[in-house]
């Protein structure tokens, strides 16, 4: 799969993991369904990662033509993909800090001040 046959969201995915990597393993965590809002001070489009661009990084990672090595783990609407160092992954995941989320924040509840 040619990097051109990646959905946009997809690929934006796949710059993180590229950002920094040689410097530590990269994690990338995402939620299907993301959108960025619009930021007017950043000159970048915004970010918008749905089930086919989940779709379009899966089939990238396995038929991956470039041979980097990607592991990705998805948990309901919550995928983590990450690059592989040496093609392994590493045995204490969780003590590798994620580089970038792309979450759906849960809906606060507005702040009630209690009377005195």
């Amino acid at each position: 799969m040619e990097w051109s046959d990646l959905t946009e969201g997809a690929k934006a995915v796949l710059e993180q993991t590229r950002n920094i990597k040689n410097d530590k393993i990269q994690i990338v965590e995402f939620d299907v369904g993301f959108t960025q809002e619009e930021d007017a001070e950043e000159d970048t489009e915004p970010i918008s990662i749905q089930e086919e661009d989940y779709q379009s990084l899966k089939r990238y990672a396995q038929e991956n033509e470039y041979g980097e090595k990607y592991h990705m783990a998805r948990n309901k609407n919550t995928v983590k993909i990450i690059l592989l160092e040496k093609g392994k992954i590493p045995d204490n995941l969780s003590e590798i800090p994620i580089f970038r989320e792309y979450k759906i924040e849960k809906a606060e509840k507005p702040e009630v001040e209690e009377e005195q």
